[in-house]
């Protein structure tokens, strides 16, 4: 395939079209509003910065990026999707990653048979992994992808709990950008060995959102 037809399947993988249910996650961000730590534009990209580059994506990226260079080793994979979820600091996290992971499986069998997963709740990252390895798109552009597809759903979060508004939001991503590049091209040379964080008030915001009422999102 093309360059040009491999980035078409990320587009349609990760657009708000595909039916993984990210309109109705947050990761923490809203309990991150509620608290104060995220109150306007600068807080806002810091937050996000810190997700992607220390926090949970970040681990999701190298996961990613492995499941991707493990395509077809049924066995590895499966250890794979064990350890996304016991990353996962609560139950909420645990939740998103499988119920999206789920939903991603059901609509990219249009693409990727489901045979080549190792299970139907297959996390997001690693189900991503798989079905561009299978599909032969590149790590670097996979992972890419996925992290400014995060980027844009928290600021599509940010512009629903009325942090910024879109143009706001716009110049967020813009500057976001110059930081998505280079965390794909470290996460696309990491290995297992690269986990790991520093997102502490990240990791406690999402689990204190497990509690709040009321509340817009489901994580």
């Amino acid at each position: 395939m093309t360059d040009t037809a491999h980035l078409l399947k990320l587009m349609s993988w990760l657009s708000p079209v595909f039916p993984i249910g990210g309109f109705a996650y947050s990761a923490g961000l809203e309990q991150a509003v509620h608290a104060g730590h995220v109150s306007g534009q600068k807080s806002l990209a810091d937050w996000i910065s810190v997700q992607i580059t220390q926090g949970a994506q970040w681990n999701d990226a190298v996961l990613l990026v492995e499941a991707h260079r493990r395509a077809g080793d049924m066995a590895r994979l499966a250890e794979l999707s064990d350890l996304a979820m016991a990353l996962c600091v609560g139950q909420e996290r645990l939740n998103e990653i499988r119920g999206q992971g789920t939903s991603f499986l059901q609509a990219v069998s249009h693409w990727v048979p489901e045979q080549h997963f190792p299970d139907p709740m297959t996390p997001l990252p690693v189900a991503i992994g798989i079905a561009a390895g299978v599909e032969r798109i590149g790590s670097g552009l996979t992972v890419g992808a996925y992290l400014h597809a995060f980027v844009s759903n928290q600021l599509q979060c940010a512009i629903r709990l009325s942090i910024t508004g879109q143009d706001g939001a716009a110049k967020t991503l813009a500057g976001l950008e110059l930081l998505i590049d280079p965390t794909a091209v470290r996460a696309a040379d990491s290995t297992l060995e690269d986990l790991g964080g520093a997102s502490f008030i990240a990791d406690i915001a999402s689990m204190n959102h497990e509690t709040l009422e009321p509340r817009l999102f489901l994580s």
